[in-house]
């Protein structure tokens, strides 16, 4: 991403001219979130680790594994991509090699949160376990001594359980140097609880678009408050949803005759993936097949 694109993401969050994003589980998915027409695209950490691994969303990949997939996130898009980095895999001095690794693949944000490490995913369990405040603000330090472009934003969510204790960490996060808030669902449960995150914090908040948030709030109460607002899970489930009842039908008939949901044409797609701009590559650069000829002009 060019630094033009990355300066205008970074004004346009900070000034809470809200960008909006989708979840991507993988380079493909990204492709199609920027097609859509969205502001940004997020690496989703539970599509992530659903679509690499097949397992749930419990720092079970590794940053390694992470980055490889950021990576091709950034490889295929000119939008601006942010990076879920869990609890950027360690201690401070961990996050620090975090940071300049994420930062070196591109991404314009990332989001660190302040769960023990390895985390849980809070809308898979009951309850998760955060490091005490301390520790939590020292990473935060460390991720800001680390990046080297100011203009990469560094977005805290903390996965604390109640109102109170998340706005205490908010406060604590953005003194030591965190750009943009986030909150699980969970803590939160109305849009008066949001905008007390929010002035408390005095930064915009970014948002996953998920449980209440999703069935309650309008376009417009998002906006009131987030500089970011992510649907992070609709790509991962459209498609787990649409994989699911397909292959079932394919199983059970053997044909493709009555399947439940529309596929894609093949031509549509392998122009969106770009074939024709490789096939233009090859005609260029490589020698020409034995007893093949190439295309007159």
């Amino acid at each position: 991403m060019n630094s033009a694109t990355l300066r205008d993401y970074r004004d346009r969050v900070l000034a809470q001219k809200t960008v909006w994003a989708a979840g991507a589980f993988d380079a493909l998915s990204a492709r199609y979130i920027e097609a859509a027409g969205f502001d940004a695209v997020m690496t989703s950490g539970f599509g992530v680790s659903a679509s690499f691994l097949g397992l749930p969303d419990a720092e079970l990949y590794t940053m390694t594994e992470n980055l490889t997939v950021v990576r091709n996130v950034t490889a295929v898009t000119k939008i601006p991509v942010v990076a879920d980095i869990d609890t950027a895999y360690g201690n401070a001095i961990n996050a620090m090699r975090t940071i300049r690794e994420f930062e070196g693949a591109g991404v314009a944000a990332v989001i660190m949160e302040d769960q023990v490490s390895p985390k849980r995913c809070p809308i898979c369990v009951g309850g998760v376990e955060v490091v005490p405040i301390d520790e939590a603000v020292g990473k935060i330090r460390a991720a800001v001594a680390a990046r080297s472009n100011p203009d990469m934003l560094i977005i805290a969510r903390t996965d604390a359980a109640t109102e109170e204790e998340a706005i205490t960490r908010a406060k604590a996060y953005v003194a030591a140097g965190a750009d943009v808030i986030q909150p699980i669902s969970k803590c939160f449960s109305s849009i008066e609880g949001l905008r007390a995150l929010r002035r408390e914090a005095g930064v915009p908040l970014s948002l996953q678009i998920l449980g209440w948030l999703e069935k309650k709030l309008t376009p417009a109460e998002i906006e009131s408050v987030a500089g970011m607002a992510t649907f992070a899970l609709v790509p991962l489930m459209t498609a787990a949803k649409a994989m699911q009842e397909n292959l079932a039908e394919l199983a059970r008939s053997r044909s493709t005759a009555n399947l439940p949901r529309p596929v894609q044409s093949h031509d549509p797609f392998v122009e969106f993936i770009g074939f024709k701009e490789i096939e233009a590559h090859q005609l260029e650069y490589l020698p020409p097949v034995s007893g093949a000829s190439r295309p007159a002009g």
